[in-house]
């Protein structure tokens, strides 16, 4: 009887000890294969070192300032140029010579002779300008002219024209007087449609009682 009893007691022992020693043997963790992870996106950022237990915060360097865009200055398109107005033709003032009409032909080497109002006679003081007209045509004997009569505004245009004309062949006759060939000299009456001066006064109307020459070829 009491040897059973040791024998229990060595078995309960026998267990014991080897529950103590599995317990004791620490168990081995088991190692898992890890697969490919998963194609997923890209992260958007990568993250930086970790930093090392103890070691001092670094802060991340401040974001330099954004400076502003520097405006990109654009060559100004081209003003457009307005259209110039044709000038407007000059009006001459009172007592001064008109302008010539375009296409009129150029200054004369013979002079103008000068009438009083209403008349168609040479004026004595006129007669040394048409004897320097006549001396002239007497060199450039080719020389054909065209003898123009004017008279000033006062009157009306069809007395006027008859006025004209008779001053134009007044001046005509002193020159074929004084020996210039009658087939030379040609007249004709412009009334007081053509006034060389701009006026409503005797200033002005003395200029315009005349006869004009035009040389019509040499």
């Amino acid at each position: 009887m009491r040897f059973r009893s040791n024998t229990y007691v060595l078995f309960a022992a026998a267990v014991l000890i080897g529950s103590l020693a599995l317990a004791g043997c620490p168990k081995r963790p088991e190692v898992l294969q890890a697969g490919p992870a998963p194609a997923g996106p890209a992260a958007a950022t990568v993250p930086g070192p970790a930093a090392a237990p103890g070691a001092p915060r670094v802060e991340p360097a401040p974001a330099a300032p954004r400076t502003a865009e520097t405006p990109v200055t654009r060559p100004a398109a081209p003003a457009e140029t307005p259209a110039k107005a044709a000038p407007a033709p000059a009006t001459a003032a009172p007592g001064a010579p008109a302008a010539a009409a375009p296409g009129a032909p150029g200054p004369s080497p013979l002079k103008d002779v000068f009438f009083d109002f209403d008349m168609s006679n040479i004026r004595d003081d006129q007669k040394a300008a048409l004897n320097d007209n006549v001396g002239w045509l007497k060199v450039n004997t080719g020389a054909k002219l065209l003898v123009e009569g004017h008279t000033d505004e006062r009157g009306t245009a069809e007395y006027n024209l008859g006025l004209g004309e008779r001053r134009a062949k007044a001046v005509k006759d002193y020159l074929i007087a004084a020996g210039i060939p009658a087939d030379r000299i040609s007249t004709i009456s412009y009334g007081k449609e053509r006034p060389f001066v701009l006026g409503h006064d005797e200033s002005a109307w003395k200029w315009n009682r005349r006869g004009h020459f035009v040389l019509q070829g040499r």
